[in-house]
């Protein structure tokens, strides 16, 4: 289990200021999962080719980890304090900008400004999940974060989507960015709340020994993490496109993915504190390989394996995701909670960059069900990866 925390007792999962970091992670981060599908889109609608609409979400993607990389330092610093809301806004203030043009080189400046503040509202949601629970409770904290993060995914994704297309790209822009800025304003209320007892967990922790965090210990999760977020970065942008013409079915398919991302990753969090160990994170990688295959055969040919793909493909990724996170939290320690996090978010983000990049490149060569097909195989090669990441 993950040593006791440094301060003291946190208010643990019944504590206002954890509630007020899961509420302002499911609000601000609307304005991230929206803008996911939106943009690529719309820039597909302005005459970029698919690895031009890929490049948008690799733009995003690319500042994201960069900030990510510089984290660890401004938590050590005190940065718990601010860089929730400040990331925040970061991310929701450009929003309307994207309704300006469809052109993709402003497209890729904006998305870009971002992923600053989304790099910085990831990193730091991450690690206040943590912290303000006891070790006992980490597992399902990061299951609840998970939660935040995932539910409003399953209306959001395919209700951004549905919002640009029957009222206008511009509406649907402005909503998003909105949502940020009211994730910013409650997340400021987390280091008030319960009587005070949050501040000293927003400090600047102990520093972390020489080297926490780097060690090969974390080097079989993040790569699970990379090549699981790659396909989900993939499903993400393009399942849209080649699906247009039948809205309901894209609708269905991000419904279906985002809703089973949700109960994987509490599934392996409500696991993970019962039993103290990883026993999701094989079966998790073995659904995400299936559920790749399906989309790329209904890609290839009846498009009824779309939204069966993707649940089965959510379902495994959101168990990878719990499972890895608290392995990273777990051989980190409390003082290594802030790199542990950011080694984690560069996984995904850098892995759903390069998922839609790379995507984009092979759907332009081979077409959508071929290039999917080779994602699948892809994920099926690192699968004994994931026998040893549980040891």
């Amino acid at each position: 289990m993950i040593p006791s925390h440094p301060v003291g007792a946190p208010p643990g999962l019944r504590g206002r200021g954890f509630a007020l970091l899961i509420a302002a992670t499911a609000v601000g981060l609307c304005g991230f999962a929206a803008v996911l599908p939106l943009v690529p889109l719309w820039a597909v609608r302005g005459g970029a080719g698919e690895f031009g609409a890929g490049t948008t979400t690799a733009a995003f993607m690319l500042t994201t980890v960069l900030t990510q990389l510089a984290m660890p330092r401004m938590l050590e610093r005190g940065g718990y304090r601010w860089a929730f809301p400040v990331g925040a806004l970061i991310m929701g203030l450009p929003a309307p900008l994207f309704a300006l043009s469809s052109d993709l080189a402003p497209l890729i400046a904006v998305s870009a400004v971002r992923g600053v503040g989304f790099g910085m509202v990831s990193v730091a949601g991450t690690a206040m999940a943590a912290r303000l629970v006891p070790p006992e409770q980490v597992g399902r904290a990061t299951g609840y974060y998970g939660l935040a993060v995932g539910l409003p995914q399953v209306v959001i994704l395919p209700g951004g989507v549905a919002l640009a297309l029957d009222i206008g790209f511009d509406a649907a822009f402005w909503i998003t960015g909105l949502c940020s800025l009211a994730g910013a304003a409650l997340s400021l209320g987390v280091r008030f709340a319960d009587g005070g007892r949050n501040r000293p967990l927003l400090d600047a922790p102990p520093r972390a020994a020489p080297g926490a965090g780097r060690g090969p210990s974390l080097a079989a999760p993040l790569v699970l993490m990379l090549l699981t977020a790659s396909s989900a970065g993939a499903v993400v942008t393009f399942v849209a496109v080649p699906l247009a013409d039948t809205p309901w079915l894209v609708g269905a398919s991000l419904a279906a993915y985002a809703a089973l991302v949700v109960v994987g990753r509490w599934s392996a969090g409500f696991s993970y504190d019962r039993h103290g160990r990883t026993l999701l994170l094989v079966p998790g990688m073995a659904a995400a390989v299936g559920g790749t295959a399906l989309i790329a055969a209904g890609l290839w040919g009846p498009t009824a394996c779309v939204p069966l793909g993707a649940a089965l493909f959510g379902l495994g990724f959101g168990a990878v995701q719990n499972e890895t996170v608290t392995l990273m939290l777990n051989r980190a320690g409390p003082a290594g909670q802030g790199r542990a996090s950011a080694v984690w978010n560069i996984g995904y983000d850098a892995g759903a960059g390069a998922g839609a990049m790379l995507l984009g490149l092979l759907i332009q060569i081979l077409g959508y069900g071929p290039a999917f097909a080779v994602l699948a195989a892809a994920l099926a090669a690192v699968l004994p990866l994931a026998r040893v990441s549980r040891r």
